[in-house]
């Protein structure tokens, strides 16, 4: 392994002070990067030839963000998964596919991301991430049917990632209680079984957060409050990471025109963190870390 590769050079890619971004996404029709501010409640476009930025306000929180196959995103907000079309003007518009029913008050979607055959999956969380209450789920949009995949057991579900075969899901919990990654085998039907612990992380700093796949097979997850980027490999072992000068990496996604840059969101915290640079919290980072990542598949609405 080359040093460049054990230690790629993280750059500043777009500084937006986010207060929460998330869900950066690779549009290869549009060569541009989406990602979302989820309590500043905006979508974001960056067109990567260009590097123009455009903001659109949305009327929720979104928690995740993907591609619809009809054209625009599919969008996890707090009333339920919207289709979102940005236009021009500065307008957003929001078509509802499916309301949701959360256990409790003040719940909202988090993680979400499409498999291979643009089933939409996405996890729930109490906002107040205080009360550490496992009541999030584990949902699934397929062609226009919803179903509760996982019932509760969930405090913050994150780290959504599908092997290339559809057989496996990567699922994590971020939250400081749990820190736990596990692998689940997906059926045909996109049933789940063999729920397993993917990794120790036991002296793995930072919580594992917002996730990504590459074509080697190895898992990347954002570890939030470390400032790093984790590479696991397929059965488990950590082998790099990646420094970041802010303390709260979110997720992770693969792009640009060959799918051999990293995309790094970030969290601007309550208040500074000593030993990292409070003046780019809430910014977008790029990277290329030397293996590709897989593209993304849409949302195939059936």
């Amino acid at each position: 392994m080359t040093e460049a590769r054990s230690r790629p050079a993280v750059s500043l890619l777009c500084h937006t002070h986010d207060q929460v971004g998330e869900s950066p996404l690779w549009h290869a029709a549009e060569q541009a990067l989406y990602w979302v501010d989820i309590e500043g409640r905006q979508l974001r476009r960056l067109d990567w030839a260009t590097r123009q930025l455009g903001s659109w306000p949305v009327r929720e929180r979104i928690g995740s963000i993907a591609l619809h196959a009809a054209g625009g995103l599919v969008a996890a907000m707090e009333s339920g998964i919207f289709r979102l079309q940005p236009g021009a003007a500065g307008t957003v518009e929001h078509t509802l596919m499916q309301a949701v029913d959360f256990a409790l008050p003040g719940m909202r979607f988090n993680d979400g991301r499409c498999d291979r055959q643009g089933r939409f999956w996405v996890s729930s969380m109490l906002r107040d991430m205080a009360q550490a209450r496992p009541v999030g789920a584990l949902y699934c949009l397929d062609a226009g049917h919803w179903r509760q995949v996982l019932a509760e057991g969930l405090v913050v579900g994150n780290g959504l990632a599908f092997s290339p075969d559809d057989r496996v899901m990567w699922l994590s919990d971020s939250h400081a209680s749990v820190r736990e990654i596990w692998c689940l085998d997906v059926t045909a039907a996109g049933q789940l079984e063999n729920r397993r612990r993917f990794t120790d992380l036991a002296a793995v700093p930072g919580r594992p957060d917002g996730a990504a796949l590459d074509a080697e097979g190895a898992y990347w997850s954002c570890a939030n409050d470390a400032g790093l980027v984790h590479r696991f490999m397929p059965d488990g072992t950590l082998q790099r990471s990646i420094r970041l000068p802010v303390s709260k990496p979110s997720m992770c996604a693969f792009g640009g025109p060959a799918l051999d840059r990293l995309f790094i969101t970030s969290i601007t915290p309550a208040s500074p963190v000593p030993g990292f640079d409070a003046a780019l919290d809430g910014a977008v980072f790029v990277c290329e870390p030397g293996v590709a990542g897989i593209a993304e598949s849409p949302y195939q609405p059936g």
